[in-house]
């Protein structure tokens, strides 16, 4: 059995899982990318996957995550799916179970695996936790948006969940994703059940801008501040980014080297104070 997940948490968490049931036991991939975010244009073209690379390059640049792109720190996740697939070919009794929450990330990610495992219909399994209740370390129930949120043994019950993605499911999902990926914008936001809609990569600036104030304060609590409250959020490389477009723009003011998150201060644009005409 091989288990893929989107993000890295989920990998840690899902692991202590098998501990509890060893039926569960199987290898974890982890995607690495956020198809979320960035162009998406020719995708599973060589020239469509190096763009969105070379995208990432410009977004990284000078920051706290700078080089991820090139210095092997990051999987090539097209890499990843060639071995994926490679591993099915060779034990056609091998199955994949996708697990995916109710987020953006986990939506977007999951469209793009699945698009290109059809031929493997019948043993690629998803397990879709929408809007399901869990009950957390304290006995509460909640409702996770990420599978890094759910307790291990919480995990014995998900699994129940698993079912195979179906012949209409690998007809319709790609032609979504397609649909997506033709529209060539910036930020994608998951508005219930597996419906992503697009916007501009500007999508968080305005957001963003809230919690500028007048008073200098770090790139990286002001970032820390938009993801912990924001009801939207995304990656803090990609806030980042957004910040020093804002600097660049002339919309807010900055001191320090616009580089990573902690070397530098912003604060909102001071006004120009109007003048008196003169006589």
């Amino acid at each position: 059995m091989i288990h893929i997940v989107f993000q890295r948490p989920d990998v840690d968490v899902l692991q202590k899982s098998f501990e509890l049931e060893p039926a569960m036991q199987g290898e974890v991939i982890q995607i690495e990318d956020d198809f979320a975010v960035g162009p998406l244009k020719d995708i599973y073209m060589p020239e469509g996957w190096e763009a969105r690379r070379e995208w990432w390059r410009g977004v990284l640049a000078g920051g706290d995550y700078d080089g991820r792109v090139d210095n092997g720190e990051v999987k090539d996740d097209t890499a990843s799916v060639a071995a994926l697939k490679e591993k099915l070919d060779q034990d056609p009794m091998e199955m994949v179970w996708i697990w995916a929450a109710q987020n953006k990330h986990d939506v977007s990610s999951y469209y793009w695996l699945m698009s290109q495992l059809k031929d493997y219909q019948g043993r690629i399994f998803i397990l879709y936790l929408n809007n399901l209740p869990f009950i957390n370390e304290k006995g509460n129930i909640f409702y996770p948006v990420n599978l890094s949120e759910i307790p291990a043994r919480e995990f014995l019950k998900a699994r129940k969940l698993a079912r195979p993605i179906t012949l209409s499911e690998f007809e319709i999902d790609p032609d979504e994703w397609s649909r997506i990926c033709n529209e060539d914008k910036g930020v994608r936001i998951l508005e219930g059940g597996k419906k992503l809609a697009q916007y501009g990569y500007d999508y968080y600036d305005e957001e963003l801008k809230k919690f500028i104030t007048g008073d200098w304060i770090k790139a990286s609590k002001l970032i820390h501040q938009f993801i912990s409250k924001a009801k939207q959020t995304t990656g803090d490389a990609y806030m980042l980014w957004r910040l020093k477009q804002l600097i660049a723009a002339g919309e807010v003011e900055a001191q320090g080297e616009i580089r990573g998150m902690k070397d530098f201060e912003i604060k909102s644009k001071a006004a120009i104070p109007m003048t008196e005409p003169t006589a």
